[in-house]
């Protein structure tokens, strides 16, 4: 809100921020019920992290992330990424271990123009030894701006994965 010359005003209701956290969450939720994908996405955070007076709660976190993305949230397709990636004991239990599905959750994240999860799938392929997607994953997302990728490019240029040709792209 500050960018938009909103000063310390919610970018959602123009009223001055909350003081206290409880009043806050109160917001949030305002926005979650009124179907908000942006507030789903930052209310899962709260849980998933139990911060700002709110118990850790990864069950709570995962459905709000699963509403969040059903409504076009690509943060929240990110988040579930992980959680059916690693699935198990890093999702507490809540969901299991499902790669296929975090990557799905990834690939359409990416697609949409998410450059965080471009640069997961371009890990990933970087790892199963595909080192040419690996590639085309980091410079679209380094094209994004995401320096990480441009990082990983340079890394693979100087260990000899890339070409002088697609490193000067």
């Amino acid at each position: 809100s500050e960018l938009a010359g909103m000063g310390d005003l919610c970018p959602y209701c123009r009223t001055p921020r909350p003081d206290s956290s409880a009043a806050g969450l109160a917001l949030i939720q305002k926005r979650v019920d009124a179907r908000d994908p942006a507030a789903m996405s930052l209310l899962a955070d709260e849980y998933q992290f139990g911060t700002h007076g709110l118990q850790k709660n990864i069950p709570r976190a995962i459905k709000l992330w699963t509403d969040a993305a059903q409504l076009g949230d690509l943060g929240a397709h990110f988040n579930l990424g992980y959680a059916y990636y690693l699935g198990g004991s890093h999702s507490m239990g809540t969901v299991e271990q499902d790669k296929a599905k975090g990557i799905l959750h990834w690939q359409h994240a990416a697609i949409k123009g998410h450059h965080a999860s471009r640069f997961v799938l371009g890990n990933l392929e970087f790892d199963d030894g595909n080192d040419e997607l690996a590639v085309q994953h980091f410079m679209i997302s380094t094209k994004m701006g995401d320096e990480d990728s441009l990082n990983m490019i340079k890394d693979m240029f100087m260990e000899g994965f890339t070409t002088r040709s697609k490193y000067a792209e």
